[in-house]
């Protein structure tokens, strides 16, 4: 795995220096012990709980979506502010705050007003992976937090589970994503869970999918009711980073919509099955896909702020 590593480095420095303003050395003067404290928070809290892996994962995903990397979705609603969490695609189901909150606290012991709750995130997202089995990769640091949020914007921007493939890949390339990032990002579902009313239609009225997979995951998913029940995203390993996702969506047994659609007589059906028997080259394209993915627009420079409490503006 040793080789693999270094070429994953490589291929994240590379794509990080197309973003000159974040750098890996951003905190080494001013708090060179945050990285540390971040992956030892994270440890507590996945061994307590695996699936805040996949839900800090989908944090950063649902932030950088929404006017780019600056933890706009950890703002909470006021009187006045009206954030993202509520939005349509996060309200019940975007999870882990508490998480980012013990983070920071620890963080801002360390060093007052010094890091953002935009990187904190973004290490926690990658650290949560690779206590779970995943890859490891450089995370260029440096941004600021939003003063601001979008709900609308996370409404309309982000992803659905009930998206096509020809739709996946025109708000992924809105971000600057290309097809086979699609592909690779969304191997993340090798972990996690999905809540029922995200899946009910595909198990009920798709018909490319596994009929015994269709009925197990009915037992858990009634045609009416139980909207948040959950269930894994994947069928065998749902707690360990790794290919299956696509092996699973050879045999139909996708959960999602937008899951299936990436087999399903498409354009990126042969990376499909690639991932599916080279868990290596899955690896390297999804930790180089963070990478890019975690360059959407961020604040720098003096743009933002550094909250000192990621729910509320300074």
């Amino acid at each position: 795995m040793a080789h693999l590593f270094v070429a994953v480095s490589i291929l994240c420095l590379l794509a990080s220096s197309s973003n000159a303003q974040l750098s890996k050395d951003f905190y080494d003067q001013t708090c060179p012990n945050f990285q540390t404290i971040v992956r030892n928070e994270m440890e507590q809290a996945i061994y307590g709980e695996p699936r805040l892996a996949a839900s800090i994962l989908r944090l950063f995903f649902h932030d950088c979506f929404v006017n780019g990397c600056d933890a706009s979705i950890l703002l909470d609603d006021t009187g006045t502010f009206i954030g993202e969490k509520n939005a349509a695609p996060n309200q019940n189901s975007a999870r882990g705050f508490e998480v980012i909150d013990a983070i920071k606290t620890k963080v801002e012991a360390a060093c007052s007003g010094t890091v953002s709750c935009a990187d904190i995130l973004a290490i926690a997202a990658r650290d949560g992976v690779v206590l779970v089995g995943g890859p490891k990769w450089e995370v260029a640091v440096g941004r600021r937090d939003a003063r601001t949020a979008s709900q609308s914007a996370a409404n309309n921007e982000l992803p659905s589970p009930f998206s096509d493939m020809t739709t996946l890949i025109s708000m992924f390339a809105a971000k600057g994503l290309n097809a086979p990032d699609v592909v690779a990002l969304s191997g993340a579902h090798t972990i996690g869970q999905a809540q029922c009313r995200f899946f009910r239609d595909r198990i009920y009225n798709e018909t490319n999918i596994d009929p015994n997979f269709a009925t197990f995951r009915m037992s858990n998913c009634p045609s009416s009711g139980g909207d948040t029940n959950l269930s894994p995203l994947e069928t065998t390993t749902a707690n360990f980073f790794d290919n299956n996702y696509f092996t699973d969506l050879m045999a139909n047994r996708g959960l999602l919509h937008s899951d299936q659609v990436l087999y399903d007589g498409g354009s990126q059906e042969d990376l499909v099955r690639f991932y599916s028997i080279n868990n290596d080259a899955f690896f390297t394209d999804f930790a180089a896909a963070m990478v890019k993915m975690g360059n959407i627009s961020p604040l720098t420079g003096t743009s933002g702020e550094i909250r000192r409490n990621c729910r509320v503006v300074n």
